[in-house]
């Protein structure tokens, strides 16, 4: 057997794990993170693109640049679905290794055609459904993580994994305007586009948006190909984990990372346009990255309260306040082309973002202690052979409701952006959509309150 395989992995044993378990599982979290951050780097890349597509003679209407954003996110949530078996069946080392190589795909892909103001339209679709490869990864990244650690740091290491990962979106966003802006691979650059801005020509290479990533995606994957484990007892074929569509709390958790991721991946999508749409004077990739990047970072700080405090109560406080801050955010929008405030409408959506990423770090914390606990009643009274096989299916069964939760919460990327553009077309304003928002934070407090928070609750956690 292969030397990556772990033959033994017991990290509810606190001996197995003080002498060679901490060591190894933080290993591969280490390695884990930063391909999961170049994955959600490639994923977000057409988010800061759309909005110098012009300048580097590309001309599409404003509804086509919103397909453009769109599409990373609603291929990728798609490609969840099935990345959230996959560790399981291939093995969380290879299967890390071969979803990160995959991401040189679209990144040489997009390289190559940006160079060209030619290329088509429908080339362009292609590869922005081509990035949601990157979106598939935080499926397969997240569920391999969960087997690695015992029940008392699984917030804290799904938070780190999830939340510096998380990261990524506001890294492509502030790096991009950079690297486009200079031929910084030399003459592998190829010839700049020029436009001129206030009488003064300049030039970019919108290119080097795609080429950027490329050296970062292979040296990652090489790493995991050469650093990272799989373990022998994680292994369990598509039917072993389809059980999880049978658990009623699988669905209920869908729902609630509907409402935290979605909301972080779709208001991460969907900024830079709604803030062009509703402040035409103000150039959103000086700010586009903000929020992401406060979210990212709040994501570990809300599994390590939830271990603390219990994941539920924290999701509970988190989805009043989102209600709260969307408010705020129509505080401060413009009404009928009169009024509004740059500086508190930012703030607000800060905010959001901020209350996003708890949120996934509280929800995430709740999943395996959900399924543990349901496994664990269910062999009580059975015998110690029976307890140890329920901590193994509750783990399978936790990390394919990880994977595939995110995966239905990914969905939050297209629909976001498109219910502002169609708020818009309707109404001629977003508020449609944000009083939509509100309903759906509502509805999620009370599934939290009621099955998971509230004294007496089915399944307090």
């Amino acid at each position: 057997m292969s030397t990556h395989v772990l033959t033994r992995w017991e990290p509810e044993n606190t001996s197995f794990w003080q002498s060679e378990g901490e060591r190894v599982a933080y290993r591969n979290l280490w390695i884990s993170i930063p391909a999961l951050m170049l994955a959600f780097s490639v994923w977000m890349l057409w988010s800061v693109v759309v909005v110098n597509l012009d300048k580097a003679g590309f001309t599409f209407t404003k509804n086509q640049l919103f397909w453009l954003t769109a599409l990373p996110a609603l291929s990728g949530a798609t490609l969840r679905i099935f990345y959230s078996f996959l560790v399981p069946i291939f093995g969380g080392r290879r299967w890390t290794a071969i979803s990160t190589a995959t991401l040189l795909i679209p990144a040489i892909g997009m390289g190559m055609a940006l160079k060209d103001p030619t290329t088509s339209y429908p080339t362009l679709l292609a590869l922005a459904l081509l990035c949601g490869l990157g979106g598939g990864n935080f499926s397969s990244s997240m569920s391999n993580i969960s087997f690695f650690f015992p029940k008392a740091k699984k917030g804290l290491a799904t938070g780190l994994n999830a939340g510096i990962g998380n990261l990524g979106v506001s890294v492509v966003q502030f790096l991009t305007p950079i690297v486009i802006s200079g031929a910084m691979f030399g003459a592998l650059s190829g010839d700049p586009a020029t436009f001129v801005k206030d009488g003064v020509e300049k030039h970019i290479w919108l290119q080097n948006a795609g080429f950027l990533w490329v050296p970062f995606i292979i040296v990652s994957a090489l790493a995991a190909w050469f650093g990272m484990n799989d373990i022998a007892d994680a292994k369990a074929s598509f039917a072993d984990q389809a059980v999880i569509f049978k658990r009623k709390h699988n669905w209920l958790m869908c729902w609630l990372y509907i409402g935290t991721f979605g909301s972080f991946i779709g208001f991460s999508a969907g900024l830079a346009m709604l803030t062009k749409s509703q402040f035409p004077g103000v150039n959103p990739t000086q700010y586009a990255f903000l929020g992401p990047l406060v979210g990212a970072l709040m994501r570990p700080l809300g599994g390590w309260i939830s271990d603390k405090l219990g994941g539920a109560r924290v999701t509970l406080w988190v989805f009043a306040a989102m209600v709260v801050a969307v408010f705020g955010v129509l505080h401060y929008l413009p009404h009928g082309g009169v009024g509004g405030d740059f500086q508190g409408f930012l703030a607000m959506f800060i905010v959001l973002f901020a209350l996003t990423g708890i949120g996934n770090g509280s929800t995430f914390r709740m999943i395996p202690i959900i399924f543990l606990t349901e496994r664990q009643r269910d062999a009580k009274g059975k015998g110690e052979a029976a307890q140890k096989q329920a901590l193994l299916d509750a783990g399978k069964e936790s990390a394919a409701v990880l994977g595939f939760s995110g995966a239905v919460g990914a969905y939050g990327g297209f629909f976001i952006p498109k219910s502002f553009g169609t708020s818009i077309d309707m109404t001629g304003s977003t508020d449609m959509a944000l009083y939509c928002f509100v309903a759906f934070y509502v509805s999620c407090m009370v599934i939290t309150w009621w099955f998971y928070s509230r004294k007496g609750a089915e399944m307090p956690c």
